[in-house]
């Protein structure tokens, strides 16, 4: 494994690459960083510029690999064998003279059929081992099944095949083939650890987002003099975790501060007594979609037909167009609002039209009971739709600025806000200022300003 030499270089470290990760690795890129940003998790296709850990321990993330994810029918099998996509079914399947050999399991969405992983059958039915695929259409490892079904190991390849870790799902051991070196290991965090060091890591200043697995690293690399930095992104309900605790408290010598991404967080620790010098306030520079065309139409999503305040909002404006979408069938109570000329309905919506939808809409409503469906909200907080919702339908908090959250008993408030933005365009630009900066939107220059400020502070012990 060959030493890394980007000692400058930030170093992301996320568990997951979830939406929170995505945004704060904009963020540091935009505020004109160098960075790398490393997952924990076993995920095959992540997206471009994002390195997983095992691309680490093989190798392969400093080579340029070519490729696409594989389709369907191009799973290698023997002469005579059948392969089905599987349209109506979860998986694809592999057959010969009717007897199943295999199922094939796809990326999100299905209906594009590439390959994530292929299950592996005896004459039984039950699975021998599962080949799992990554987005250059490798097999990057293998998992073996025992008799009963229970997983027993899985062993990881190189992007030309090489064995280069192997796994016992009994024991829980791990043996790591390092060119010409052969290590054992107890757990994940020892290898993840030797790896980091081994490349170098140790000198690097780290950016993590978890108290778990990533503060773990973070305190065992912790010799360098550049202090790492903690990007809370979650929520304080439960109380200070016992790592935060320790930063909070200065016990954790590799971490000096904790950096609060979302305005309901850094509220809840405030109530806890956590803010002190440790504790700091920065949001994301989001990476919008578009601007506000200060058009009159407006986006619902919905899987249900408990719209609350619906039909009154319609009645309400008959200059605004209203479009309300659903992912699946809806019912006769929801086609029924398709009788208002200002209404247009999108059942079972396909995902050009969603975005089209996000594009073309500069309103969105929140105000669909139950589940939210597609994310909708971040969504058009990103394509930059002004915000509405009932304080009992309200989805994501974080998007919606407090101003624009109302009881369902207070609807007529809400009509009256919405027809002062729809007839003062300055007035709109006003309330979409207020709502990215409740969201804690920043610009670049106010993001590394600040940044900067908090590197500088904790390198001074601060």
């Amino acid at each position: 494994m060959e030493r890394y030499t980007g000692a400058e270089q930030i170093i992301l470290l996320f568990d997951t690459y979830h939406c929170e990760s995505y945004y704060l690795h904009e963020s540091i890129k935009r505020a004109g960083y160098d960075c790398l940003a490393i997952v924990l998790e076993e995920n095959d296709f992540l997206p471009e510029g994002v390195i997983s850990v095992y691309e680490l321990l093989s190798g392969d993330w400093k080579e340029e690999i070519h490729g696409r994810p594989r389709y369907f029918n191009e799973i290698e099998v023997p002469n005579c064998w059948s392969i089905s996509a599987g349209v109506d079914e979860p998986y694809g399947k592999i057959t010969y003279q009717h007897e199943e050999k295999g199922r094939i399991y796809y990326t999100v969405p299905k209906n594009r059929y590439l390959v994530k992983a292929v299950d592996w059958l005896d004459r039984k039915g039950n699975v021998c081992f599962r080949d799992h695929y990554d987005r250059f259409g490798n097999i990057c490892a293998r998992t073996f099944y025992g008799p009963e079904g229970q997983q027993l190991g899985k062993t990881w390849f190189t992007a030309r095949g090489r064995e280069i870790l192997m796994e016992n799902y009994v024991t829980g051991d791990l043996i790591y083939n390092d060119e010409a070196l052969v290590k054992h290991f107890r757990t994940k965090l020892d290898l993840f650890c030797y790896c980091f060091c081994r490349l170098g890591f140790d000198q690097n200043r780290i950016f993590y987002n978890s108290l778990d697995m990533p503060f773990e690293i973070s305190a065992r690399l912790g010799g360098s003099r550049k202090k790492n930095l903690l990007f809370w992104q979650q929520t304080a309900e439960g109380g200070i975790q016992g790592n935060m605790q320790k930063i909070l408290n200065g016990a954790a010598e590799h971490t000096r501060k904790v950096v609060v991404q979302k305005r309901a967080a850094y509220g809840r620790l405030a109530e806890l007594g956590a803010v002190n010098d440790r504790l700091c306030r920065l949001g994301f520079i989001y990476p919008f979609q578009k601007e506000n065309g200060h058009k009159a139409e407006a986006l619902i999503y919905t899987d249900t037909d408990w719209i609350e305040h619906v039909k009154e909002l319609i009645e309400a404006f008959p200059q605004m167009h209203f479009h309300i979408a659903a992912i699946t069938v809806m019912s006769d109570r929801l086609k029924n609002l398709g009788r208002y000329p200002n209404v247009s309905l999108y059942p079972a919506v396909k995902s050009p039209v969603r975005e089209e939808l996000f594009e073309r809409c500069d309103y969105y409503f929140d105000i669909n009971h139950y589940a939210e469906i597609i994310s909708a909200v971040d969504k058009a907080f990103m394509h930059n739709q002004l915000i509405f919702a009932f304080r009992e339908t309200l989805h994501n908090q974080e998007c919606v600025a407090d101003m624009h959250v109302y009881p369902a008993a207070e609807f007529e408030r809400m009509v009256s806000d919405i027809r002062s933005v729809i007839e003062d365009s300055s007035l709109m630009e006003r309330h979409l200022e207020m709502q990215r900066e409740y969201a804690l939107a920043e610009s670049a220059e106010s993001y590394k300003k600040t940044l900067e400020q908090i590197i500088e502070e904790e390198s001074h012990g601060l």
